[in-house]
């Protein structure tokens, strides 16, 4: 009974591959919800689309861990294959046992979230989606491992190889669909220079309303705003490294204008920062090509602010 022990291999198998599965199923399962929101976006949320950072990391630790979960369960069954006995080891059956426990714990708690939805009248094609995603997920892998449990050796083989060819064509296609979301890896690169001009933007609009305020008009062309004392620089394109365009069109009025390569409409996912104010965030949307946001300084909105510059008592 030699071949029964547990060895150091054993063990780095087993929970290699049980670590493998947990977090692809985990992440599957994030691309599967993240895809749903982009199809069905809800408007009572903020962030009511897809989340690109989340699809961006689940395709990342599926691309990995997926093909790390294949290749270690192939290897345990080769081992099993070898050595038939193998199959009752401890540590083996007690992962297996955990698997199916957490599976049916997933089955159990989305049926039970399913039933409070619908006394709660929140029944959406979105939250549908979601508990189906949940379910036919638990489902394979609770069916996976019941199968390893119970099946003869030869029979579970066949098992493996229909369950590693459906999984594996479900991440393709769900991994592929993701792409719809985030773009390719060009496009995310041009996406995040676009980011990194409204920041640009914003920043200059935000020195352009200080000069205004400190001296009750507006600069004369860009570089009026650079500040030696305070380090202040005016931003140029991080790509062609070209001052933005700034023309004044009233004694309160300027425009601000960027060369974009793609489109933003979509104001919940514009990045913010300290920079983000004196115009709400769907007046930073914007197509490709060049595009100018016009800006009209509200006196009433900063007479505070240059009353007390002024040492002037505000009424």
């Amino acid at each position: 009974m030699a071949s029964t022990r547990t060895t150091p291999k054993d063990v780095f198998l087993h929970l290699l591959a049980i670590i493998a599965l947990y977090v692809s199923v985990g992440m599957f399962l994030s691309l599967l919800f993240e895809e749903i929101n982009a199809l069905f976006p809800d408007p009572l949320l903020y962030l009511y689309g897809a989340d690109p950072g989340a699809v961006r990391v689940s395709m990342a630790a599926l691309l990995i861990l997926f093909p790390v979960f294949i290749l270690v369960s192939w290897l345990i069954h080769r081992d099993l294959q070898e050595e038939p006995d193998r199959s009752q080891l401890a540590i083996r059956r007690w992962l297996l046992h955990l698997t199916l426990f957490l599976a049916a714990l997933i089955i159990i708690v989305d049926l039970v979230t399913l039933v409070g939805y619908f006394l709660n009248g929140e029944l959406t094609a979105r939250f549908l989606l979601k508990v189906l995603a949940a379910l036919l997920t638990a489902g394979a892998v609770f069916w996976y491992e019941i199968s390893d449990l119970r099946n003869p050796l030869p029979k579970r083989g066949k098992t493996h190889r229909l369950w590693a060819i459906f999984s594996s064509a479900a991440v393709f296609v769900f991994f592929a669909a993701g792409f719809a979301i985030i773009g390719s890896p060009f496009t995310q690169r041009q996406a995040r220079f676009d980011e990194r001009r409204i920041q640009d933007l914003q920043s200059i609009q935000s020195e352009i309303i200080n000069y205004w305020i400190n001296k009750d008009k507006l600069p004369a062309t860009i570089t009026d705003l650079k500040d030696d004392i305070r380090g202040f620089t005016p931003p140029q394109d991080p790509a062609t490294k070209v001052a933005y365009d700034y023309k004044v069109t009233s004694p309160l009025s300027f425009e601000l204008c960027a060369t974009f390569t793609t489109e933003q409409k979509d104001q919940s996912r514009l990045p913010s920062g300290p920079y983000d104010f004196g115009a709400p965030a769907a007046q930073w949307t914007h197509g490709t090509g060049n595009v100018c946001f016009p800006r009209t300084i509200d006196p009433d909105l900063y007479r505070q602010e240059r009353a007390g510059m002024k040492g002037v008592p505000v009424q």
